[in-house]
């Protein structure tokens, strides 16, 4: 099949965004209202693209999921709506990591980029991927105090992601900071990925399928610790 009928669900951040491809062409999307809950616009929105493009939700061949890191709520919201699409329709899932779309969307003059996202208590999720070949993990998925982490920095390196938020100004300025409008995963990035993912043959599958959350939530740390 050259042109699947892909879903595209990003809710790791806000505001989320929900969108419909053939391959890898952007046919439309829709952002998710951030006043509102993912649970509730997200549906909706997925049933008004089909509508604008004529497709049945059982004509859909793929759902191309966004797995995190990210907001704890949104990622099981995202997941767990995109898993009961690919159930219901019979679909392929594909879920793609949320760092890998950032960086796939950072300048092309950037050799090597760290993706950052808050994780609260002065803390970041972050990983470095390298350009050559393509956009590949150059490190592990990590959580890292601040601090630590702008100590490895060297004059010049690139920084993008959603950190960049709540930490970007704490930066020396050498240090090269990605557009702002590229810091959060896109649906054009989203479905790059996927696609990739597609023509390989890949999927997964949605019955064990879970987000990509790396530590309890704040809410669970707290239960922990009044055990």
């Amino acid at each position: 099949m050259s042109n699947p009928r892909l879903v595209i669900v990003e809710t790791s951040h806000q505001p989320g965004v929900v969108a419909l491809a053939a391959g890898d062409h952007i046919l439309g999307e829709r952002p998710l209202d951030a006043a509102r809950q993912h649970a509730r616009d997200l549906a909706p929105a997925v049933a008004a693209l089909l509508a604008e493009q004529g497709w049945r939700a059982r004509q859909l061949d793929g759902v191309v999921v966004s797995l995190g890191p990210g907001s704890y709520t949104g990622l099981r919201v995202g997941v767990m709506s995109a898993k009961t699409l690919a159930h219901a329709t019979g679909c392929r899932l594909l879920a793609v990591e949320t760092f890998a779309a950032i960086a796939r969307q950072a300048p092309s003059e950037a050799e090597v980029v760290d993706v950052i996202a808050d994780a609260q208590q002065d803390k970041l999720y972050v990983q470095r991927y390298q350009s050559a070949p393509g956009r590949q993990p150059a490190t592990p998925l990590r959580i890292m105090p601040f601090a630590d982490w702008a100590a490895e920095l060297t004059p010049g390196a690139w920084v993008t992601g959603p950190g960049l938020a709540q930490h970007g100004h704490r930066l020396p300025a050498s240090i090269q900071l990605a557009p702002a409008a590229e810091r959060h995963p896109r649906a054009a990035g989203l479905v790059a990925l996927g696609w990739e993912r597609w023509q390989r043959g890949e999927g997964d599958d949605p019955m064990a399928l879970q987000p990509l959350y790396l530590r309890p939530s704040s809410a669970e740390e707290k239960w922990t610790q009044r055990r």
